[in-house]
């Protein structure tokens, strides 16, 4: 069973061609709290501290009276998503924390006091049935990431997180002979009281990873209603490496002090900074910790005596829609902690890395020789490492055919495994014109009416109540016009709402997407997964292309990543036609060419296809200049410019990005898919280096 299963995938927003905001959805059929993409980038590595000092003679029964006195209280009050507590009566709660290397043993007391105090004794218990415990261990905690254990224990509940989505192949099995936890209640508080084997990883002088999610159900709350509290900040901590709470095995107290700082930019007006630098003990390279920059710069820890290496944690910063680059060599330096340190402030000055600067005035495809590839080799490589984007897939397409296509980079930066021809990549929102495509053929043979208004096909109780909902159509769908939102879970409520009346203006909505699905499957009575083989994927030459889990797909797909650190693999149990196509950049480039060929759909359905149907907004921070106008046809992005038309499409699952894009007066195009939240900036410097040559962008 899997914890915390990330079926969402988080901000399918525009690059600067072709994405309009899209967000991939949460369909999977065991999704519980789905947190995979909903951990921005700024909460990776959470920042918080605790120091744990040697203990003995300590016994897992719910008595506290064998613990040392005067241990320091962590306070877990941090919000991970979703509710907090009403007030301090209905729900909080602090730990301790200690070790004994001789035992192999971490030991852990929470306190927690809950005014109301749930357990759910029937057979549908389940984790927000009642009050749980969520434990978060990364005994190894390795810089590169390494996997964590989650412990799900209430009194008439327990589980584990799913291992074989791990982005580390060294977890097999979370497994409960390596823990023990005794509860107990008295009045208003609760005793957790656990023990977890450290097979042979704990060490004087290391740090371990561990957090801690509360699950708070009182006695008055509606079905599914509950409040959170975490120790670290940000939810996602089972899903990605270094979402964690930092604990330091300390040999003996009164051997730490306290060190601030501040980070400056060096000749700029910068107000924007780093979220972390990373402190490593020189002598002891497994203790090290990362530390939060606040708003403006400033940073204040406490840390073990000894000599420290300081690096930038990430050398990424986010500014709109632009990426500053660090040079992370300015930064690095080294520190003392010592008992003359009394508050000795460190500070650090950052200094940008210039953009490589390769993209010539003139797009480099129209003379491209495939047999001389360097150019365009080496611009991948050098902005991929400027981006720092583990892995990608790129096909070249040219006088109507595909003549160029190579992988580059890593599957996972974890293992190191390459990309590769059989690497697979989330597709994102790329899903939404296959399927698209595939209804084409379906109104072609007069299946469906793209005028007819869906309820008369397949009702959708959800939001029957708001009649407006019968006015929606395919056309809506393919034209996002239905007034639905891009998803309902975005909502405050959660639930699905209509937000201007189907068919008055545009409105990005993957909800959409997901309603036609379900009129297609009813009206075909066919498996989605059989009709997009018979309908796209057969005719158009799309191999090597999947849409829910297999265990080929297993094999060979990418993990995706936030700023390098690579997320758990979350294949999807039943295909989503909105963002769930799993595919590469030379299989999809038969899709673009089947298009720009016209093969599959008659001429008057093709020109239909394209007609311009729905006109994009440009957004505040949109950066194109104004001659470039976009566009939806019947699911296709269109977009007129100086080069002619264009068409595709965007995809944004979060950790993958994607862009296809065809020009089709020019004949030129290409397929980029990208393993990383920063692939988008790699997709919109393509387009100029591939085909527009530099141009200058609004501001």
């Amino acid at each position: 069973m899997q914890l915390f299963n990330s079926s969402i995938s988080l901000k399918c927003f525009a690059t600067s061609f072709f994405m309009a905001l899209f967000i991939a959805s949460p369909i999977l059929s065991n999704a519980r709290i789905s947190e995979k993409h909903s951990n921005i980038i700024d909460i990776i590595s959470n920042g918080a501290i605790a120091f744990a000092y040697p203990m003995s003679n300590i016994k897992i029964d719910g008595d506290t009276s064998d613990w040392p006195k005067n241990l320091t209280k962590y306070s877990i009050n941090k919000l991970p998503y979703g509710r907090g507590p009403k007030d301090q009566n209905d729900f909080n709660a602090y730990f301790h924390v200690g070790y004994n290397t001789s035992e192999q043993s971490l030991y852990i007391l929470v306190i927690v006091t809950d005014d109301s105090y749930v357990v759910d004794t029937s057979e549908e218990s389940d984790w927000n049935t009642q009050d749980t415990f969520n434990f978060y261990v990364d005994l190894e905690h390795s810089p590169d990431g390494s996997g964590i254990d989650l412990y799900q224990y209430g009194e008439n509940y327990k589980d584990t997180n799913n291992q074989s989505i791990s982005w580390d192949p060294s977890k097999t099995k979370t497994n409960w002979n390596n823990i023990e936890i005794v509860s107990k209640r008295k009045g208003t508080t609760t005793i957790y009281e656990c023990k977890v084997k450290g097979n042979n990883k704990l060490a004087v002088n290391k740090t371990i990873g561990i957090d801690y999610v509360f699950i708070d159900k009182d006695v008055d709350d509606a079905e599914g209603d509950n409040s959170f509290i975490a120790w670290g900040n940000g939810g996602g901590k089972s899903s990605g490496p270094g979402r964690l709470g930092d604990v330091i095995l300390m040999k003996e107290k009164k051997n730490s002090a306290t060190i601030t700082g501040q980070l400056r930019w060096k000749n700029d007006t910068l107000k924007k900074f780093p979220n972390k630098i990373r402190f490593t003990n020189i002598d002891h390279p497994m203790l090290w910790t990362q530390v939060v920059i606040d708003s403006i710069g400033n940073y204040k820890t406490e840390l073990p005596f000894g000599e420290y290496s300081v690096s930038l944690a990430n050398s990424i910063i986010y500014l709109d829609r632009d990426i500053i680059k660090i040079n992370k060599e300015n930064v690095e330096t080294k520190i003392t902690v010592d008992a003359k340190t009394k508050k000795e402030s460190y500070d650090l000055e950052l200094v940008k890395k210039a953009n490589p600067n390769l993209i010539g005035e003139k797009g480099i495809l129209k003379d491209f020789d495939p047999q001389k590839p360097e150019a365009i080799d080496n611009f991948i490589k050098t902005y991929q490492d400027y981006y720092e984007i583990p892995g990608v897939s790129l096909a070249l397409i040219k006088n109507g055919k595909m003549m160029y296509h190579k992988t580059y980079g890593v599957k996972n930066t974890f293992t190191k495994e390459e990309v590769d021809e059989n690497t697979l990549f989330e597709a994102a929102s790329i899903t939404k014109p296959v399927f698209g495509f595939a209804v084409m053929r379906l109104v072609e043979r007069g299946l469906i009416d793209l005028d007819k208004p869906l309820h008369q096909y397949l009702p959708f109780e959800e939001i029957a109540h708001d009649e407006r909902y019968q006015l929606i159509t395919a056309r809506h769908v393919l034209t996002h016009k239905t007034g639905f939102p891009n998803w309902a879970y975005m909502n405050e409520d959660g639930k699905i709402d209509i937000k201007f009346t189907p068919g008055t203006k545009y409105g990005y909505s993957g909800e959409g997407f997901e309603y036609l699905k379900r009129v297609v499957a009813h009206i075909t009575q066919k498996d989605i997964n059989d009709l997009l083989k018979d309908e796209v994927l057969l005719p158009l030459g799309l191999e090597n292309t999947y849409f829910s889990k297999n265990d080929y797909l297993a094999k060979v797909v990418a993990n995706g990543h936030f700023d390098s650190m690579p997320t758990q693999v979350s294949l999807p149990e039943e295909p989503g036609m909105a963002w769930s196509m799993h595919t590469e950049a030379k299989a999809f480039s038969n899709f673009l060419l089947g298009l720009s060929d016209k093969k599959g759909l008659k001429s008057e359905t093709y020109k239909e296809l394209f007609t311009t149907q729905t006109e994009i907004p440009k957004g505040d921070n949109d950066p194109v200049p104004d001659e470039y106008k976009n566009y939806f046809g019947l699911s296709i992005s269109i977009q007129k410019s100086p080069f002619g038309l264009a068409f595709g499409h965007g995809g944004n699952n979060g950790d993958f990005k994607c862009l296809a894009l065809m020009y089709q007066d020019l004949d030129m195009g290409f397929v980029v898919f990208t393993n990383s939240n920063t692939g988008d900036q790699l997709n919109d410097d393509l387009v100029e280096y591939l085909i527009t040559g530099k141009r200058s962008k609004n501001k």
